[in-house]
């Protein structure tokens, strides 16, 4: 009976040192990268809004958005850790970064605004 007890401090230890690292590792991402300079905090906000709330987002900030997949998916991860999005499914909110990353990839490189 101490065996298992001991075995479930372990695992609840391991969880939480493993979501400490994962935010250690996407803030590393994001600074080493610096990816909120790069895209401005106003376009990291319409693009966080887009993905979690509206779905709509701008062809400026698609423009500042696509400078980087890295970087776009250590800033979804990062807020998928912030425990005021913990009752949103993790699946519904990285199937809606990848609609909105691929939706401003086509807009991007579409030929009526290469022209």
């Amino acid at each position: 009976m101490a065996s298992l007890h001991v075995y479930s401090v372990l695992v609840i230890l391991f969880l939480t040192c493993g979501a400490v690292m994962a935010t250690k590792e996407n803030d590393q991402i994001i600074r080493e990268n610096n990816c909120e300079t790069k895209m401005g905090l106003p376009y990291v906000v319409e693009a966080s809004t887009s993905i979690f709330v509206t779905g709509s987002i701008s062809n400026k900030c698609c423009g500042k958005l696509v400078l980087g997949k890295v970087c776009h998916s250590a800033l979804v991860n990062r807020t998928l850790e912030n425990p005021l999005f913990k009752d949103i499914s993790a699946a519904t909110i990285i199937a809606k970064s990848i609609q909105t990353w691929n939706n401003c990839l086509a807009l991007i490189d579409s030929p009526s605004l290469s022209a």
